[in-house]
């Protein structure tokens, strides 16, 4: 894998823009879960965020965008966001509706989330909100299938979003996030299977395609995702993930993670060191791979964003570079 050790940024302008809900999140402390549990852990989650996170620390200029509650959780993500390095001047709060909460629980070895979400400020988004020349000047705008699940309003924004870049040059970056807390499949298919007409590049899970495509026969998948003009990069295969072009599928295997601790955030681990890969210049296979890295060292940390590394990580950990305890 081609390695590059300076920092790209070099300007306040994004090279990658996204926007979407951000939530307050709460993890019980024990394994007797939220019921029975004293001791709740605060901090934050959302998909784009995660991946906005993920992208500054491998040093690239990003910015994410969304409506917060005018609160106390809605100002701490604000806070922390812009502690990571991500732009947030076009953030928005609201004096109406409050920031979204979800809340975690791991019972018997399986992880649960609870949402508050319903009339959040993030769910109240209208597409007269989306900045055009926020969006224009950047290289990649990255969206998720979670926003559109959150109102038909939140719907419309993504389709603005997308006309906006398109317009302007800027390549579209499709990760579907299927939650089927959010909406029934049927609705969730016909509007997911639109936007990954509309991807340059497509970002989803293997099990998600079986529920789209309405099957489990990988050629069938792969015939499907050859008539999109997005390059599809399909996760969650047997140690393995699958690059599909039009004329051939390549297996990118994955990183062996020394301990899994959390896989929440994994998924938006690899789309950052995708994303960050086709930044860099990297040939599709090698920024597939990166991603793989980033993923695997999410796994090890509990929280959705919390384990994402910085560049000077996943360098020593390309290079092999032993850990210095003391």
């Amino acid at each position: 894998m081609a390695q590059h050790s300076e920092s790209l940024q070099s300007s306040n302008k994004p090279e990658v823009v996204t926007f979407g809900e951000t939530m307050a999140l709460f993890i019980s402390g024990s394994s007797k879960g939220i019921e029975y549990s004293t001791n709740m852990e605060k901090s934050f989650g959302g998909a784009e965020s995660n991946v906005a996170i993920g992208l500054a620390r491998l040093g690239h200029n990003v910015g994410w965008f969304g409506t917060l509650g005018n609160d106390p959780l809605g100002r701490m993500i604000f806070k922390k966001l812009r502690g990571e390095g991500v732009d947030v001047s076009k953030v928005q709060f609201s004096n109406e509706a409050p920031t979204g909460l979800m809340l975690r629980e791991e019972l018997a070895g399986k992880a649960s989330v609870y949402y508050y979400r319903k009339n959040s400020a993030a769910s109240q988004m209208q597409p007269e909100q989306i900045d055009a020349s926020y969006i224009s000047q950047a290289k990649i705008l990255h969206i998720t299938g979670i926003t559109p699940a959150l109102s038909s309003s939140c719907f419309d924004s993504v389709l603005e979003a997308i006309r906006i870049a398109k317009a302007n040059g800027v390549k579209v970056c499709f990760d579907p996030n299927l939650r089927l807390k959010l909406w029934k499949l049927e609705e969730a298919r016909t509007v997911l299977l639109k936007l990954a007409e509309e991807a340059d590049y497509f970002l989803p899970g293997l099990d998600e395609l079986k529920l789209l495509y309405q099957t489990d026969d990988f050629g069938t998948i792969v015939d499907q995702l050859r008539q999109l003009s997005a390059i599809s990069v399909v996760k969650g295969g047997n140690n393995e993930t699958y690059l599909i072009d039009k004329d051939q599928v390549t297996s990118v295997p994955y990183f062996k993670a020394e301990r899994v601790v959390d896989t929440i955030g994994a998924g938006d681990g690899f789309c950052s060191g995708f994303i960050s890969g086709i930044l860099r210049g990297y040939e599709l296979r090698e920024a597939v791979q990166l991603g793989n890295l980033i993923g695997s060292l999410v796994v090890q940390m509990v929280g959705d964003w919390e384990g994402l590394p910085t560049w000077g990580e996943v360098e020593s950990k390309l290079n092999n570079e032993a850990h210095v305890e003391r």
